[in-house]
């Protein structure tokens, strides 16, 4: 067996990466592309590797000249790379295809070892290595039957995104046997060549052979390790994250705070949203209207704004709509000039955004606190505002309404304001209504301020929503103020407006949600070295016990089972103690998540 790299191409989309190198000898994580896939490839003990090159190809060979590869090297070069497409570079190549089975791949993939043996291990002579499609891919796709047989490579013609749950991504691995290039492909190739030109792609020749009834070409479906195709800086920047040690790889995702759609197969136990709500229906009237929305400005802030007051039955004047909770909480955290009350640990944006915030460490070991808590350390302090995150997060700890309705009344006395982020208050089920979201309980209390972020209990984080109210025009109009006219998108704004008739759906969603809290919780409670706490929120914070990293753990989930947790040994208050905190998601998710745990943790 033997290897065809195309590496001809100038990967203009790269920029200055390509100006003075080819696209394949750009680093990640400082090693070349194509270093890495010569030193693969060199463990299958091939008969040759053919190098087709052309943009800096004198460079090229002279790279890779300089590498210890034992498997020998031949070189093709495709002197018209510039007005040429991979499949002449494959043409120019042929005479190689006739000579042995042949992995053909493409110079600009980055992959872990175990994908390329999946494809060299296979039994079957012709095959195309595919993963499944998801939203972030661009490229060739596929049809597939059961039996892996590739029915039908897709054109842009035919492609329906409401489909690609149905669709396969090749991952520009080919294996073709002798027989197969002599009596399929080198034919096709040199046919489709004369007919239509050089500027084409290698595919299509394939898209050709598949419409025979004895095209003899089937598919694998990736079934472990990551692989890339890295086409501009976005693709790099990610390719870096993905392909790097244990440590920085956890890190590095981490420090993303979101994007991991991007990410193949990963399950996100880090960020925290509602999994049972926006539901099919109300997805569906969304994406009805999605050309509209996408093609249209949105209202401007004082629309939002009422729309967002329709839908919690407040008072429109009294409502502020942002683009997601941040951007109304440093205007407002800003604006106080003494001290400001913020409890730790918990939500540290609130700590972050605060000139000379005075710290309430929660001293119970459980982290456990109550109103008088609160009330009794602030005693002999004076306050601008006091901060509270209830339930809390990463804790889950919740008060109870009446309780931090007398802490309302304590802060009203001493002529402090009382900011309050029920954020994760619908997902409690501690008592019927929990909320002091209501426009009787704000009018009674000038000095409270509610916020609430619509990412986390109405499952839209994409969608950038926030909601600030307070009967208290000074507080309304001081926000307001470092507002823009636009602050939210039309998506972001059709929420909002049709959300009202989804309301029973909404509810039933987040009972829903309570029994997989408590199925979480029996999934987890058998893994020993895991102490469980409380949580009244969309998540439970656990604490590692017997000598074990948190670190460690959060690395070994993401490396061996590509499930990302939130780490909290850095979180201020939780110092010298291993806590990491788990999303709940569907029993499906929360099943994979409980299994890899008890693995690690056995």
């Amino acid at each position: 067996m033997q290897a065809i790299i195309l590496a001809a191409g100038m990967g203009r989309r790269l920029k200055k990466r390509t100006e003075n190198q080819p696209k394949c000898m750009v680093h990640v994580n400082g090693i070349p592309m194509i270093e890495r896939m010569l030193k693969q490839l060199d463990q299958y003990q091939l008969n040759r590797i053919i190098l087709v090159t052309g943009h800096k190809g004198k460079e090229l060979q002279a790279f890779v000249s300089s590498l210890s590869i034992h498997t020998p090297i031949v070189y093709i070069d495709n002197p018209v790379y510039k007005t040429t497409n991979n499949i002449y570079s494959l043409y120019l190549a042929k005479e190689c295809l006739l000579m042995d089975d042949t992995i053909l791949l493409e110079s600009d993939l980055i992959f872990e070892q175990e994908v390329i043996t999946q494809i060299i291990s296979h039994p079957y002579p012709n095959l195309a290595l595919v993963a499944h499609f998801e939203s972030w891919m661009d490229g060739t796709v596929v049809l597939l039957d059961e039996q892996d047989n590739i029915m039908k490579f897709l054109t842009r013609k035919d492609f329906r995104f409401e489909d690609i749950h149905s669709y396969y991504k090749t991952v520009n691995i080919y294996k073709f046997s002798r027989d197969f290039s002599a009596t399929h492909y080198v034919p096709f190739l040199e046919a489709y060549s004369k007919a239509l030109g050089n500027n084409e792609y290698y595919e299509q020749v394939l898209k050709v052979i598949s419409l025979l009834d004895d095209h003899d070409l089937k598919a694998t479906r990736l079934e472990n390790g990551f692989w890339y195709e890295i086409d501009d800086e976005q693709d790099l920047d990610i390719a870096e994250s993905i392909f790097t040690d244990s440590q920085s790889r956890f890190s590095r995702l981490s420090g993303r705070y979101g994007g991991y759609w991007r990410y193949p197969g990963l399950l996100d136990f880090c960020y925290l949203v509602n999994p049972y709500f926006p539901n099919s229906r109300f997805m569906g009237e969304i994406k009805a209207s999605f050309e509209e929305l996408v093609t249209s400005y949105p209202s401007g802030l004082d629309i939002n704004n009422l729309l967002a007051a329709k839908s919690l039955g407040l008072d429109p004047d009294k409502v502020l709509t942002g683009n997601g909770a941040a951007e109304l909480i440093r205007p407002l955290l800003g604006s106080f000039k003494n001290a400001v009350g913020i409890l730790r640990p918990s939500f540290e944006e609130y700590g972050n955004c605060t000139e000379n915030p005075i710290f309430f460490h929660i001293p119970s070991s459980d982290f456990t606190y109550r109103a008088k808590d609160i009330m009794d350390f602030y005693g002999d302090k004076e306050l601008d505002a006091l901060v509270l995150v209830n339930p809390d997060n990463p804790t889950g700890n919740y008060i109870p309404k009446q309780e931090v309705l007398s802490l309302a009344e304590y802060c009203r006395a001493r002529n402090t304001v009382l900011i309050l982020d029920e954020s994760f208050i619908d997902f409690s089920s501690a008592e019927e209504s929990p909320s002091l979201m209501t426009q009787e309980i704000l009018d009674e209390f000038e000095n409270l301020v509610l916020i609430k972020s619509i990412s986390k209990s109405y499952g839209v984080p994409g969608l950038r929503l926030g909601i600030l109210t307070c009967s208290n025009p000074q507080i309304i109009n001081l926000v307001r103020e470092e507002l823009p006219l636009w602050n939210i998108n039309s998506l972001a704004e059709y929420f909002l407006q049709i959300f009202e008739k989804y309301q029973r759906d909404y509810w039933e969603a987040l009972k829903r949600f309570q029994e997989t809290r408590k199925d979480l919780y029996q999934m987890l409670s058998p893994v020993r070295q895991l102490r469980l706490y409380p949580s009244q929120a969309n998540f439970i914070m656990c604490e590692i016990m017997d000598g074990c990293s948190a670190s460690q753990i959060a690395e070994l989930l993401l490396n061996r089972y590509n499930i990302l947790v939130k780490d909290l040994s850095h979180k201020p208050g939780m110092e010298g103690r291993e806590f990491i905190r788990i999303a709940v998601r569907t029993n499906a998710d929360n099943q994979r998540l409980a299994d890899a745990l008890k693995h690690i943790l056995r």
